[in-house]
This record gives structure tokens, C-alpha cells and sequence, in this order.
């Protein structure tokens, strides 16, 4: 479980750095605005910018089902699949 614990927690940190850096760069408009990193962004003319864009939405997902799927999915799977493999012992 600690395996899990840290894969989770590694993407969800290397997730939220990308996300913050991203967003940092090209949705926060003023240091002294009160919503920063979930404005839309403004002014990437660039193709460098659209990739800044995809990068920092990909890095907001990855940090989510990262975390998701490391800590709730695979040891979820695992606990069914043991519960199964009982019933099936049973059952015979």
C-alpha cells in the first residue's frame, strides 16, 4: 500500500507543480488579483502559448486522476478482486 501511497502522491505533486507553473504563467493576470490560476487566459497569441495551455490543463488532470487512481482505483480493484477470490473459494 505504501507503493500506491507514493505513486499517487508523486503525481499528484509533479500535477500540481505543472498546474501552478502553467497557470502562474498564463492565467494570472496580476499578483494582486483575488481569483488567480482559474482565469481564462488572455493574450497567448503564440504557438508556445497553446502549449503552455495544454500542458497546464494536462497537469490539472494528471494531478487529479493521478492521485485518484493510485490511491482509490487500484487498492478499490484489489479489495474486489480478494472479495471475489474468496467467493469463489467458498463456493467450491
Amino acid at each position: 500500500m505504501a507503493d500506491e501511497f507514493i505513486k499517487g502522491f508523486t503525481l499528484f505533486t509533479l500535477g500540481g507543480l505543472g498546474w501552478l507553473t502553467f497557470g502562474g504563467w498564463y492565467r494570472t493576470p496580476s499578483y494582486y488579483d483575488i481569483v488567480q490560476l482559474v482565469n481564462p487566459a488572455e493574450g497567448v497569441n503564440t504557438a508556445y502559448g497553446e502549449i503552455g495551455l495544454i500542458a497546464g490543463d494536462a497537469s490539472f488532470w494528471l494531478m487529479i486522476l493521478g492521485a485518484l487512481t493510485f490511491w482509490v482505483f487500484i487498492p478499490l480493484s484489489r479489495q474486489l478482486r480478494d472479495m471475489l477470490d474468496e467467493d469463489a473459494e467458498t463456493a467450491n
